[in-house]
């Protein structure tokens, strides 16, 4: 759920987390103060000491937060329920600055689900960002490429970052240009 308003939060534990934008990977201390500006896609952006980081989901409990339920798949899913979670997966993940998940943005050019020879599926992903430089780039790969391996039956999933064709604002969904007043 995103939120327009900051909840406060202390950290209970020692927390990795990633610097916004930079993408920089720091650990915040036990004790640590600061307010949750953003909660989607099972992972939170919190403002603490003038900059924002990104907490991953599965260390929720770092902040009092559950972290996400585990992905299920029925018995013997073909390789089109697979798909559809796998672009269900997509939308669970976010920018950290943008309250808009990532297939809305239109950064997701391309996802396909393939039978690998050793067993198990393959997903292969192909994305871009909002802009060249982003210092999120890698954040935002990691968290597609692990989000995706969370899916049963899924071993791999190869995520490229392409900027061709280069992204524009013609390629979000009209409930992004909405909720990013770019209408």
């Amino acid at each position: 759920m995103y939120s327009r308003s900051s909840e406060p939060v202390r950290f209970e534990r020692d927390c990795a987390a990633v610097l916004v934008p930079a993408g920089d990977e720091v650990t915040l201390p036990a004790g640590t103060v600061g307010y949750i500006t953003q909660s989607l896609g099972g992972s939170w952006t919190v403002f603490v000491e003038g900059n924002l980081m990104r907490i991953a989901g599965k260390d929720g409990d770092a902040i009092g937060k559950e972290p996400p339920a585990p992905i299920a798949l029925p018995e013997g899913a073909s390789d089109e329920d697979v798909e559809a979670l796998v672009w269900s997966q997509l939308r669970t993940c976010f920018d950290p600055e943008i309250p808009v998940n990532i297939v809305e943005l239109g950064l997701v050019y391309s996802a396909e689900v393939r039978p690998r020879d050793e067993g198990g599926r393959m997903v292969e992903v192909r994305m871009t960002l909002t802009a060249p430089g982003c210092g999120m780039g890698e954040v935002l790969i990691d968290d597609v490429r692990s989000k995706l391996e969370m899916i049963p039956t899924v071993a791999e999933a190869d995520v490229e970052l392409v900027f061709d064709p280069p992204w524009g604002r013609s390629m979000m969904s009209e409930l992004a240009k909405l909720e990013t007043g770019m209408l």
